[in-house]
């Protein structure tokens, strides 16, 4: 699946962001701000890791030839970080090719003005060519906001890049946002999804652990984990907000389904999204590192969301999962609305089966993988690439025309993992980033040469 994906994205896209396999052409899309081949960093370590040497080197040789970050659009900060910046530090940790480390560390560095803000808290959107910021980022309803997901979801990656230079810049920038955010009083322990980057307050009490919140939950943890747990900060805020999740949003349906809601202002909308369903995996990893009277508690929190991940699968004729499932009106992990049943190649469900079977060894995993698979490739397998669909629940399958770069990135990486043995990038060694990128656990004895990567076999 992945030499079909990426031999087609080469055919009719190459350096182009992502595939358009319909149309048989590139997508470039705003998101990354005039950067080009995101599909080819973000493939790169999945290039490796899956033995694909040949496709590897292409990709290698782009990077080194082409990839210009002296480009003047308006990047996503979140965007470029967690894809570009993570595809480049895990292809230069697994490989210890220089050109990686080279490219990374320039990148590092032209993302370093979005946090010249009153607080610190960086704004959503920068302009890589060296002007630094570029207007106010603008998501709909948040307005001038920076996204909990967004500003939240930068710690992995800038603690490595002070690694790599020896220059503690990077890590103070995202210490400054914990910091920030320790001081602020949450609603009922829970951290709404944006925030003033000019006054430093919320900007309204709207709570998920899908779109907008996701990845800073998951950050807290790792950021724990990659520390070789001595980031005590970390640990602390990650039980904290769980606690504070399972007080107020964790809910169980009528028909048995445990869900994570969603909370606005107090009110509880049961609704989850796709994105959400990361969550089982990572509570999951979260529950050995707790107190040890939370922990099988923990774990089967994380197997029963990922349960229900599987069900919101299970009840659609194409057994892809939509965008987002409901939990009202009558409804069981399924999606009433029209314009919540699209599946763009997403990652999140797979993720969890991944890591619930590494931590469990429990042969429904893979089963439930192996159903996944097998539905993509049946519904989203083109002659030219892999589309999202429309509408899971329809009987006329309907293309949606781009091959998304996470879907090399991480669907299919995760995928791979769970048919993979444990000991391929095991997680006592490594951190996935929120992209699916490997990142190395940081020794505590911290004696090592800075930028030093592990030894890893094949």
């Amino acid at each position: 699946m992945m030499k079909f994906a990426w031999d087609n994205y080469k055919r009719y896209a190459w350096g182009e962001n992502e595939l358009r396999p319909l149309s048989k052409n590139g997508n470039d899309g705003r998101t990354f701000g005039g950067l080009r081949g995101a599909s080819i960093v973000d493939s790169l370590d999945t290039l490796y890791i899956m033995g694909l040497g040949e496709e590897y080197q292409e990709a290698k040789e782009w990077v080194e030839n082409n990839l210009n970050f002296n480009v003047g659009g308006e990047a996503s900060l979140f965007e470029v970080n967690i894809r570009y910046v993570g595809g480049l530090l895990s292809a230069y940790y697994l490989t210890g090719e220089e050109v990686f480390k080279r490219k990374v560390v320039e990148l590092g560095k032209n993302l370093l003005p979005a946090f010249n803000t009153p607080t610190g808290i960086p704004h959503g959107v920068v302009n890589l060519a060296g002007s630094g910021l570029s207007d106010w980022w603008s998501g709909g309803d948040l307005g001038r906001s920076s996204v909990l997901a967004e500003f939240g979801t930068l710690h992995l990656e800038f603690v490595h890049l002070s690694e790599l230079t020896n220059d503690p810049i990077y890590t103070e920038k995202v210490m400054n946002i914990r910091k920030h955010l320790n001081q602020l009083d949450k609603p009922r322990g829970l951290y709404p999804n944006a925030l003033n980057p000019v006054s430093g307050n919320w900007e309204q009490h709207y709570v998920s652990i899908g779109a907008l919140g996701d990845s800073f939950y998951e950050y807290l943890i790792k950021s724990y984990l990659m520390s070789d747990r001595t980031d005590e900060v970390a640990k602390r805020m990650y039980y904290a907000a769980l606690e504070a999740i399972e007080n107020n949003l964790v809910q169980r349906s009528p028909g048995g389904l445990i869900y994570v809601a969603e909370w606005r202002g107090g009110i509880l909308d049961h609704r989850m999204g796709h994105l959400a369903c990361f969550s089982g995996g990572m509570i999951g990893i979260g529950a050995e590192h707790g107190s040890p009277e939370t922990r099988q508690h923990q774990l089967d929190l994380a197997a029963n969301i990922t349960h229900t991940c599987h069900e919101s699968y299970r009840r659609t004729p194409t057994k892809l999962g939509p965008e987002v499932f409901r939990f009202d009106d009558g409804a069981e992990a399924t999606a009433p609305r029209v314009n919540e049943r699209h599946y763009i190649l997403r990652p999140e469900v797979v993720e969890s089966y991944m890591y619930m079977w590494r931590l469990t060894h429990d042969p429904k995993y893979r089963e439930w993988g192996w159903e996944a698979l097998e539905a993509l490739e049946q519904h989203c397998r083109l002659a030219t690439g892999f589309s999202g669909i429309i509408d899971v629940y329809g009987h006329i399958i309907q293309h949606d025309n781009l091959q998304q770069s996470f879907f090399l990135a991480e669907t299919l990486k995760y995928l791979y993992l769970l048919f993979s043995d444990d000991d391929l990038l095991p997680l006592k060694d490594w951190v996935f980033n929120t992209e699916a990128h490997p990142l190395p656990v940081i020794p505590r004895n911290c004696s090592q040469e800075r930028g030093h990567r592990p030894n890893w076999t094949h």
